[in-house]
């Protein structure tokens, strides 16, 4: 066989030098020392409203491994992926919490059958919350819970469910929400009790179990009190989980949006944040693009 000429030789180079730079501009993820996964309800619920399927496949060929807060009866559709969830439903919601004895024991048998199914599929996390100040949840005018019993009231709930989820070796994240943003019924939540990162911190550490953890929303916490990287290094012992959205709006990771997502992830990688971080923005346009952008501009 001929040796192949210098001309030869430049046009293989070429063509191998752009066969690079074409994998290069398909892979999403490149450093991958941030863990990320995408929150199913932002794509099923919302915009283009995606199946659970679709939100596997495109999860799966940005590189990542987790698709979250679902239910048991979704394990399947993400075993079926090949995917984990790196934090699940409580099946409840944010409105009905902790804080509320109307909602305690439904809350703590829910609670604990999430734990169940969770550990049985070797999923890390499930999700909690405080829950609305209000007596009947939806209800302002039903009166307000009084702050020192609500206080109390998480924590002795807390800790019905905190020894089932250590012999689970599952974690309870309780989710710091805001209460500022009311102009859409998921961009905040007025009402919310547990809308004071150093309240609900307080309720951890009363609790005082290592499953008990904080879900560290770096949306919410920018709206209530900004100072994120501060905020992370105070709570880093605490954090379980945590979630992203571009602030305001809680929409996509863009330049219209005031946090500096690439150093809150650095911050993250500096405290040695073993877990996930879910992305929880709701899309204002093509939700593939939008995702693709969220996860290289986490990927530090």
């Amino acid at each position: 066989m001929p040796l192949p000429n210098r001309r030869q030789v430049l046009a293989s180079a070429a063509v191998a030098g752009t066969v690079g730079l074409v994998t290069a501009k398909e892979s999403t993820v490149k450093n991958g020392r941030v863990k990320q996964s995408v929150c199913s309800w932002c794509f099923t619920a919302r915009g283009e409203k995606w199946s659970l399927d679709k939100v596997c496949e495109v999860t799966k060929s940005l590189g990542l491994n987790s698709v979250e807060l679902l239910d048991a009866k979704d394990f399947g559709t993400l075993q079926k992926h090949g995917l984990v969830c790196a934090i699940t439903s409580n099946g409840m919601g944010f409105p009905r919490g902790f804080n509320n004895l109307a909602h305690r024991d439904e809350l703590v048998t829910k609670t604990k059958a999430a734990i169940d199914a969770t550990a049985a599929a070797k999923f890390p996390n499930v999700i909690g919350f405080v829950g609305m100040k209000w007596v009947k949840p939806s209800d302002p005018k039903s009166g307000e819970i009084a702050k020192d019993d609500a206080f109390k009231n998480c924590v002795e709930g807390l800790k019905l469910v905190a020894g089932h989820a250590e012999k689970a070796g599952v974690n309870i994240c309780v989710e710091h929400l805001n209460s500022r943003d009311g102009s859409d019924p998921m961009t905040g939540h007025p009402g919310y009790q547990g809308d004071d990162l150093d309240w609900v911190m307080s309720i951890l550490k009363a609790v005082g179990s290592p499953r008990v953890k904080l879900l560290f929303d770096i949306y919410h916490v920018q709206i209530m009190h900004g100072d994120l990287i501060r905020r992370i290094d105070e709570c880093k012992d605490a954090i379980g989980h945590v979630h992203t959205a571009g602030n305001p709006g809680r929409g996509e990771l863009d330049e219209l949006q005031e946090i500096n997502y690439p150093a809150v992830m650095k911050k993250l990688l500096a405290v040695k944040y073993p877990g996930h971080v879910g992305h929880e923005f709701i899309p204002t346009r093509n939700p593939s693009e939008g995702l693709k952008q969220a996860v290289t501009l986490c990927d530090v």
